[in-house]
């Protein structure tokens, strides 16, 4: 274990000689090298509602166990999970993995600047927590122990209260420890949540010790006094009058003194009576408040005192010891005089208190006692975190998450990527989960959202709402528990995709089945079965297209007629040899055959003039734009988006029904639709088309008169009606 009192004067003497920032730079680094295995990362992160980020660490560990040990623990007592890290050790990738930040005492750098920049632009909540005045040079100016420091030291410590204030600002709320504190930061924040110290359940469990072990000592009475930094020189000179009195009239009267006090020279006289302890760590405090019988809290009345929290109290009153502190502040407003402790208003009052407690051991007994009683309820981790769990709900961003099977843009997770753009620019938190990855973030229509690697454990943290889309991904709703509301986006009968005899029919078929989900459609088609079928209502999303990338390009079918066929030969349903019998029937030397795929090869057969493979996304308007006629054969389809974007771009298409894409094609209006299975009326329409400039005119019109009912900003709000609900 470390020496805390050779730690403490080092941390002192940094924090002089280099600031805060300095005191956590090279405390990062005492850190690393003593403490390495306890603060290695895990390898996997979990997704988690809060991430405290830390601005003291362990080399200061009294501000950063209250605010944010303790807090973390009574947030999981009200079922809000959280994780904590070193400010110095911050990562933008764990931006992804919380939906709130709080800084504890933490500088506005370059770092924590970006953090928070990004943590907003991804709809994210970021806090800020303190526990003094130290974020304006206003109030520090007025603390003794600041100004009697040397110029360049003085220049340090003003520039590093500043960057706790610049980065206070940049927050959207703010938590703390008293009422004083609360009225200051108002000044920065709209909106602030007192929650006052507490104790811990350890904390607890070592008082409780301490008090079992509690001796009595009849012969003496201990004054106490944990004045924990240096910075209170200051109040315990201030009850120098009264302590050079008491020790002279009661010569059965010790004092005791824990932390960083320099004891004045009057009281050398009672040497012999007088016990100095140097700064200690916190679970050995308790044993040695127990020890002493009155606990002496006094404190100047400046306005840096005011706003000071009453740990020094209820860490007495947990070991049974009566406190006596000045009447201002933390301390006036939790202390119920004579009867969970004692305030005095001036030196007048701490001689008399003082003399009637050490007069009467039964006073101090009674008074102790229900203090203990008050504080071991109403001080606990466990029962007072509701205050700090309802804040964090109410300022927390509403959040989604969106679950694919994997992040290659196909047509269906591009859908699903759309809604997640709408959801963020509705103000939501949106977060993508997908299988087959180990990405932490992806990219789409030039925003950034956050990805999480589908796992088991992924997930410990709270969904407002869970957007599952292809069958494979449903499983996840369940497995994930803390999900308030459910959907699943249904963007095909998925259970024909594959053949008679395979396993997955069944499986894909019973997620259609699913209670407490609310099932939503890109389909009119798939709106029907699943009401006929399964018993589903379902609401209806429309699709869109972006007109942006799929732009008009005029056709020149004077020469060589070039016809696209598109799809996945690989996958039974979408029927792409049917699209190749038609062409075999084709003059070649009048058409050019193009073939574009996603992912299978063309069959030997095939005999395309041009093979596209895995075209980017982004450049596959440029495909069609070099092409005349889309011919599509597809058997199974919720939606498809070919014909569409075929049309978008003043192509033609000539195209086998079904259930999806009948619900905005209409033959002789916007394309030519022949019947399944029938070769050569769909060659007969092809060569209509090649022949017909009248007919190609007309259908040309009535396809981008299509496309632009059909673009994404006109449907938008229709899908977003179908995940809010009142008040969002």
């Amino acid at each position: 274990m470390p020496n805390w009192n050779n730690l403490t004067s080092k941390v002192i003497q940094t924090v002089e000689a280099d600031g805060i920032l300095g005191l956590g730079k090279r405390g990062g680094r005492y850190l690393k090298k003593r403490f390495g295995a306890l603060a290695k990362k895990e390898s996997e992160p979990v997704f988690k509602d809060v991430l405290f980020i830390d601005g003291c660490g362990t080399v200061l560990p009294h501000p950063s166990r209250y605010r944010v040990s303790h807090q973390r623990e009574q947030l999981l007592s009200y079922g809000i999970t959280s994780d904590q890290v070193y400010f110095a050790d911050l990562d933008l990738k764990q931006i992804g993995w919380y939906n709130v930040f709080v800084f504890f005492r933490c500088p506005l750098n370059e770092t924590t600047e970006k953090f928070v920049k990004l943590a907003k632009r991804y709809q994210k909540t970021v806090l800020y927590d303190i526990d003094d005045l130290v974020f304006d040079t206003k109030y520090t100016d007025t603390i003794s122990y600041v100004t009697a420091l040397e110029k360049k030291e003085r220049e340090a410590y003003d520039e590093n209260v500043r960057a706790y204030g610049q980065l206070l600002d940049l927050c959207q709320g703010a938590v703390t420890t008293t009422g004083e504190l609360s009225e200051a930061l108002k000044l920065h924040v709209k909106e602030v949540c007192i929650n006052r110290n507490r104790a811990s359940e350890e904390m607890m469990q070592i008082s409780e010790t301490a008090l079992n072990q509690k001796t009595e000592h009849k012969e003496v009475v201990r004054l106490g006094y944990f004045s924990g930094s240096i910075t209170h020189n200051p109040d315990i000179e201030m009850l120098l009058p009264v302590l050079l009195k008491l020790m002279r009239q009661y010569k059965n009267l010790e004092f005791v003194s824990v932390g960083e006090l320099e004891i004045p020279e009057e009281l050398k006289e009672f040497a012999d009576r007088i016990k100095i302890l140097p700064f200690v760590d916190w679970k050995n405090l308790p044993k040695l408040i127990s020890d002493v019988d009155i606990n002496l809290a006094p404190l100047e009345d400046t306005i840096f005192n005011r706003a000071k929290s009453e740990n020094k109290w209820v860490e007495a009153s947990l070991v049974q010891v009566v406190t006596v502190a000045s009447n201002l502040g933390a301390f006036a407003d939790t202390i119920e005089n004579q009867k969970t402790g004692f305030l005095c208003k001036d030196l007048k009052e701490w001689e008399e208190t003082l003399c009637a407690l050490i007069e009467q051991p039964r006073l101090r007994r009674k008074i102790a006692m229900q203090a203990y009683q008050f504080c071991k309820e109403a001080y606990l981790t466990t029962y007072t975190g509701k205050t700090l769990a309802d804040f964090i709900k109410a300022k927390r961003t509403k959040n989604v998450g969106i679950l694919l099977p994997a992040l290659n843009i196909s047509g269906g997770i591009m859908v699903a990527m759309w809604h997640a753009v709408f959801l963020r620019e509705a103000g939501f938190d949106v977060t993508i989960l997908s299988e087959n990855t180990t990405e932490t973030s992806c990219v789409f229509e030039n925003q950034n959202f956050p990805v999480i690697p589908l796992r088991e454990d992924a997930v410990s943290g709270h969904f407002d709402k869970m957007i599952a889309t292809m069958w494979v991904t449903v499983k996840w709703l369940e497995l994930f528990s803390n999900i308030d509301k459910k959907y699943y986006l249904v963007q095909n009968y998925e259970t024909d995709f594959y053949e008679k005899g395979s396993p997955y029919r069944a499986m894909a078929n019973a997620t259609y089945c699913k209670n407490q989900i609310q099932y939503v459609t890109i389909s009119k088609w798939c709106k029907e079965w699943l009401k006929e079928r399964f018993e589903k209502e379902c609401a209806y999303a429309p699709n869109g297209l972006d007109t942006r990338v799929f732009t008009p390009c005029a056709r020149d079918f004077s020469g060589k007629i070039r016809i696209l066929i598109e799809g996945d030969c690989g996958a039974w349903h979408k029927n792409v040899d049917e699209s190749f019998q038609i062409v075999e029937k084709l003059d070649r030397e009048k058409f050019e055959i193009w073939y574009l795929s996603y992912n299978s090869e063309p069959k030997e057969w095939y005999k395309p003039d041009r093979f596209l493979h895995k075209v980017p996304f982004q450049t596959v308007s440029e495909v069609y734009k070099q092409c005349h006629i889309l011919v599509k054969s597809s058997i199974l389809e919720s939606f498809s988006y070919p014909p569409l974007e075929m049309m978008a771009t003043g192509g033609l298409a000539v195209v086998r029904p079904n259930g999806g894409n009948k619900e905005y094609l209409r033959d002789g209006e916007n394309c030519l639709l022949y019947e399944p299975e029938n070769i050569s009326e769909a060659v007969e329409k092809i060569m209509e088309l090649a022949e017909n400039e009248t007919l190609r005119r007309h259908l040309t019109e009535g396809g981008l008169k299509t496309a632009r009912q059909r673009e994404w900003e006109t449907v938008k709000q229709q899908i977003l009606n179908l995940y809010l609900e009142a008040g969002e």
